[in-house]
């Protein structure tokens, strides 16, 4: 009689146990496929007078910077880095954003997704889970 009493205030510990362990498995199924995404990520602005393209990944890093040809009418090269840190910065900003959104796709609420972001270290982030769920490394 005990065990059946035992088993029923235990229920809903099971319950929340095996959603959190199901949350674990898509993450653990899902990272090749978020590795390959993020990887793939490129976000691209141009400056508002069009001379500056740039394009950043992921993680916010440049991939490239194109000028126009109207740049090298302008002496003013103070003006044309201010216009490329500005581009750059416009475009990393939006790149971090969509690197939310994709990551929060894939990760449990509370799964450490922020460290991730910050650091893009998958293997902290894989070994939080373990040590959240209690599982092997």
């Amino acid at each position: 009689m005990a065990e059946e009493a035992d088993r029923s205030t235990n229920h809903p510990l099971r319950v929340r146990f095996d959603e959190i362990h199901g949350q674990y498995q898509r993450l653990r199924s899902g990272l090749d496929e978020l590795r390959e995404r993020l990887a793939d990520l490129r976000v691209t602005e141009r400056s508002a007078d069009g001379r500056v393209t740039a394009t950043v990944g992921a993680r916010g890093e440049v991939i490239t910077v194109e000028l126009s040809s109207a740049v090298y009418g302008d002496r003013d090269a103070a003006a044309l880095s201010r216009t490329i840190t500005e581009t750059v910065r416009r475009a990393s900003t939006r790149a971090n954003a969509a690197t939310r959104e994709l990551v929060a796709g894939y990760l449990p609420a509370g799964a450490g997704s922020m460290d991730f972001l910050r650091t893009g270290d998958f293997g902290a982030l894989l070994d939080r889970a373990d040590a959240v769920l209690g599982g092997d490394k």
